[in-house]
């Protein structure tokens, strides 16, 4: 075997394992989302879930793929093993999306969106940062941002859509009755550990599959790197985020502490392979905290976020974008400023407008009364807890 053969075979290899790895990431959503809502939701959200990994890819298969990078072709390793690394971020836009509007969303609109997104408005973002790039040479073009694994191309975009449809839906019912705040605890926190613990793998294979070979002996040294330095943003922003709760409440919250790390996580995803082994301890501290603070902040808002979404991956979207213009060498602040404003700046109005037209057709937000039932019963017909008597 040639030594091009060898290295053609060892990266589809490398792409297919970090695929698996991402596609892991399916469950670590559903058990997350599972374990925060109330137990008469949690079969619409695993549901959901299923659904937006199926419906995605698909539209991605079909649509989204030869629009975000113009042709199937790649000489570096097979075809398919680089399609199906792409296949399995597509769906995690929607599943950040999804999981912030939980307990009060309808399943059949949100395909249709799911749909939208898979197919045209992540793979246009994608075109323009990582692919085709149709805006090549006009002034709206972005390629010049620094955006490994996606703090902005990914979990931002899907945020994004995600402040959108929470603007057209409104909370939850009884979120916030007579000027209040209402705490909604999660429902079984076990499942939104193994959740959390699941993501925090699966980012090892979407930040380290991201640097797109191994069969040298730099490319492997800079997915190496790059894998070392997301596990330590993950560390740091969890254990700021226990501090800081603990300071605050003299509690610790296990939920806020693996927020925290999810922050950090999405923080570093923009430059894990830029940075030295240091900086990323102080990136993934501030995207901890970001989160601790964010979390109230969208509450006082009256912005009914069930997950944490826009804490972890809005906020952090933009500061781990804006961390790389500020600690890589090379990288211009200004590029990756402009990057995060105008992927903000269509992917909102585009998600708030195709949200907005799905509305007047198929109801997006469930009823009071579905709601009161919960959605297992109105949307699924089967609870995932049916020994248990329904609670409101």
């Amino acid at each position: 075997m040639q030594p091009s053969e060898l290295a053609y075979v060892v990266d589809t290899l490398f792409m297919l394992f970090a695929m698996t790895l991402i596609i892991f990431m399916v469950p670590g959503f559903a058990m997350l989302e599972a374990g925060i809502v109330r137990t008469k939701n949690v079969s619409a959200v695993l549901t959901v879930n299923t659904m937006i990994y199926a419906v995605a890819s698909m539209a991605f298969l079909l649509i989204g793929y030869q629009l975000a990078f113009g042709s199937w072709e790649n000489d570096s390793m097979s075809k398919w093993a680089a399609f199906l690394f792409q296949m399995a971020f597509v769906g995690k836009t929607v599943n950040i999306m999804s999981g912030g509007v939980s307990e009060r969303t309808r399943i059949i609109p949100l395909m249709l969106f799911t749909v939208a997104m898979a197919a045209v408005i992540y793979p246009l973002v994608v075109n323009w940062t990582w692919g085709a790039n149709m805006l090549e040479g006009t002034f709206l073009d972005i390629s010049a941002m620094h955006d490994l694994a996606g703090s902005t191309v990914i979990h931002s975009t899907g945020a994004w859509a995600l402040l959108a449809a929470i603007l057209i839906i409104g909370p939850r019912k009884g979120r916030y009755s007579d000027g209040k705040v209402r705490a909604i605890p999660a429902s079984n926190i076990p499942l939104v550990t193994l959740g959390a613990m699941i993501l925090w793998i699966g980012w090892f294979g979407f930040n380290g599959g991201s640097v797109g070979s191994i069969s040298s002996k730099e490319s492997a040294d800079t997915v190496a790197l790059t894998i070392m330095n997301t596990n330590t943003a993950g560390l740091a922003g969890a254990i700021i985020a226990a501090v800081i709760i603990y300071v605050q409440y003299k509690k610790f919250d296990i939920t806020m502490i693996l927020n925290g790390a999810l922050g950090g996580l999405v923080a570093i995803t923009a430059g894990a392979d830029l940075f030295d082994i240091y900086t990323p301890i102080l990136i993934g501290m501030i995207g901890g905290a970001l989160v601790v603070f964010a979390v109230p902040f969208f509450d006082k808002l009256r912005i009914d976020d069930p997950v944490g979404a826009l804490s972890v991956h809005l906020v952090n979207g933009i500061w781990g974008t804006i961390a790389v213009g500020l600690f890589a060498k090379d990288v211009s602040l200004i590029d990756q400023l402009k990057g995060i404003i105008v992927v903000a700046l269509f992917t909102f109005m585009v998600s708030y407008i195709t949200i907005f037209i799905i509305n007047k057709i198929v109801r997006f937000r469930a009823s009071d009364d579905e709601q009161l039932e919960g959605m297992d019963l109105s949307e699924c017909g089967i609870e995932a807890y049916p020994e248990f008597k329904r609670a409101i």
